[in-house]
């Protein structure tokens, strides 16, 4: 059986872990103590990829990241290279795929703060950017944690996303979810259940280690 399937699901599952706190926690802290006209509305549009199907969000990500679409046009600019159908097409779609998972488990860690701490920051002087990184972060590691373990957990089962976004090319953008699929499809029963196998035990012990970090977290 060819693992590469598994290798490439577990390397797109480590750098959506790894990136996601880039745009979740600034947003979850948006979120959690923004005051600002629009609130709602961008609250409603963080957690669009929630109840979308993954395909309509797939299709709308390969209108944009398309040759013709404004994020494909210049990204061939830039790079001379195609978005869609490669690594990095797969990790952005994983990215926006995911954002609403990490924000909101981030959401409810800063929220569950302290209020004292930030009037104590407010009295100190410091900016809302020098509280986020001095006080509220440090004090939320473990919800950031949790938040970015949740994405690498829910990355290796993606499917409809990943496959509008980057097909099934072997090697590149043909991840677990999909080679299983297509396993099944060519009726290689043996293949899908030694990595379905596979996926299991990993899943379980990354949701193991969720529930450990979020007992710890007061």
């Amino acid at each position: 059986m060819d693992w590469t399937p598994l290798l490439l699901s577990a390397k797109l599952a480590f750098w959506a872990m790894a990136l996601i706190p880039i745009a979740a926690a600034p947003l979850a802290y948006l979120l959690a103590f923004g005051r600002f006209r629009g609130k709602s509305v961008l609250d409603a549009i963080v957690a669009l990829p929630m109840v979308l199907p993954p395909t309509v969000l797939g299709f709308g990500l390969l209108m944009v990241m398309g040759p013709r679409g404004v994020a494909g046009a210049a990204w061939e600019e830039l790079t001379g290279g195609r978005l869609v159908f490669s690594f990095a097409g797969i990790l952005i779609a994983s990215l926006i795929f995911n954002l609403p998972f990490a924000v909101q488990p981030l959401r409810a860690s800063f929220e569950k703060m302290d209020s004292r701490l930030l009037e104590s920051a407010a009295i100190l002087g410091l900016s809302p950017a020098a509280a986020f990184f001095r006080i509220i972060l440090p004090n939320c590691i473990g919800g950031l944690a949790a938040s970015s373990i949740l994405v690498f957990a829910h990355s290796l089962g993606e499917f409809g996303v990943i496959l509008m976004v980057g097909g099934s090319i072997p090697g590149k953008t043909q991840v677990a979810s999909i080679a299983i699929f297509e396993a099944v499809e060519a009726m290689r029963f043996n293949d899908a259940f030694l990595m379905s196998a596979t996926l299991i035990p990993v899943s379980f012990a990354v949701l193991m280690i969720i529930n450990k970090l979020n007992a710890r977290r007061p």
